[in-house]
């Protein structure tokens, strides 16, 4: 009779070649935004995760202090990746940072999105890694994008500020939140960039009497 084979001591994480680094990280943010999409953040766990990244528990919390700082994360390493636009053109860079943050939207970091919003303000501490580790990055890549127009003479230097830098991609995320859009389409970025973000950067605001 012929023994079954017994599976490799590789399949053992403990066994397996030592991961470090980025790789290892980016195993662990992978694993953690697989477990938020599938069980939400009220069965997220940092054992599930340290289970389906082939890791332990002391190797996530090195990184990550609790739960709430892992799930941010893993949101932030796909929502904020890519390099930003630099066409030379402000109307076409503002574009295509809509366009993708509307193909995420789409795709699983939408879900991932839903989550959070949906727990956020139940849970301080997740709120509190929001506010840190999201909001600050993401009006960072905003400014960047429209400080560099400010130089090029397209858009006027009072419009550096995070609420007017933001105000494009926090109209895009409302539709998505509230109204429930989970395809936008171009039209819709286009009528965002034309109708509201170009005018309210580039407009001289007349600030005295008349």
């Amino acid at each position: 009779m012929q023994v079954p084979e017994r599976p490799s001591r590789t399949d053992d994480h403990r066994k397996a070649p030592r991961r470090r680094g980025e790789v290892l990280e980016q195993a662990i943010l992978q694993a953690a935004a697989e477990e938020l999409a599938e069980v939400g953040y009220a069965g997220f766990g940092i054992d599930r995760v340290a289970s389906r990244a082939g890791t332990n528990k002391t190797t996530i919390y090195r990184r990550w202090p609790s739960r709430a700082a892992l799930a941010v994360a893993a949101f932030r390493d796909a929502a904020l990746a890519g390099e930003l636009p630099d066409t030379g053109d402000l109307r076409t860079d503002a574009a295509a940072m809509l366009r993708g943050a509307a193909d995420r939207m789409a795709s699983r970091q939408g879900e991932l999105l839903q989550v959070l919003a949906t727990e956020m303000h139940s849970q301080p501490d997740l709120l509190r890694e929001v506010r840190d580790q999201l909001l600050d990055a993401g009006v960072t890549r905003w400014l960047t994008v429209l400080g560099r127009a400010v130089a090029r003479g397209q858009a006027r230097p009072e419009a550096l500020s995070p609420r007017i830098a933001t105000v494009a991609v926090d109209l895009l995320r409302n539709e998505y939140l509230v109204r429930g859009v989970t395809d936008i389409p171009d039209s819709t970025i286009t009528e965002i960039i034309d109708t509201i973000y170009l005018p309210l950067v580039q407009a001289r605001i007349d600030r005295g009497g008349a």
